[in-house]
């Protein structure tokens, strides 16, 4: 008897794993997932306290999906000149937007269709566009849209844009 209770409990295990696992990675694969925020580039909004803490934020692959990004917003986005890397920063400007640079090669760039501007909100300690141009809508990884730890900074992560970094011409507006 104690066998039949066994293989029942095992079975059932096994069945429940097997409808578990793939619901679990679709789930993490579309819709949300966490991650661990390291560096200074986007001080204060995210690690204010530099090395001495990391945040963890949730990160929003749903929304991302038609590539419906909004000025202000931060996204994770596979790094252009590292396709292994994810990098955080948040969006400045938007396709059709004019935005003057800050140590960009040209002072002034049009977004091209298809692409954003993104920056990190320390500027002078940020690998971003300045750097490397307007990045590709198709290396939008997710919208961060939360901060889960530290406990004392759990909030809802809302779209800024620094007046100065208003786009001097957007064909959007």
């Amino acid at each position: 008897m104690a066998q039949l209770n066994v293989r029942r409990y095992i079975r059932a295990f096994v069945s429940g794993f097997f409808v578990a696992v793939p619901v679990t990675v679709t789930f993490l694969d579309r819709v949300a997932c966490i991650a661990r925020v390291e560096g200074v580039s986007m001080q204060p909004s995210l690690n204010p306290h530099g090395r001495n803490g990391s945040d963890v934020v949730v990160l929003n692959r749903w929304s991302v999906r038609n590539y419906e990004v909004h000025r202000g917003d931060i996204v994770s986005l596979m790094s252009p000149k590292n396709p292994e890397q994810k990098i955080i920063k948040r969006v400045i400007a938007l396709e059709g937007d004019i935005i003057k640079t800050i140590g960009h090669k040209k002072r002034f760039v049009k977004v091209p269709s298809g692409h954003i501007w993104v920056e990190g909100d320390n500027r002078g300690h940020s690998f971003d566009s300045n750097a490397f141009g307007p990045v590709s809508l198709g290396l939008i990884h997710a919208h961060a849209t939360h901060i889960l730890w530290p406990p004392n900074r759990w909030q809802k992560l809302s779209p800024l844009l620094p007046p100065e970094r208003l786009p001097l011409q957007s064909e959007r507006d």
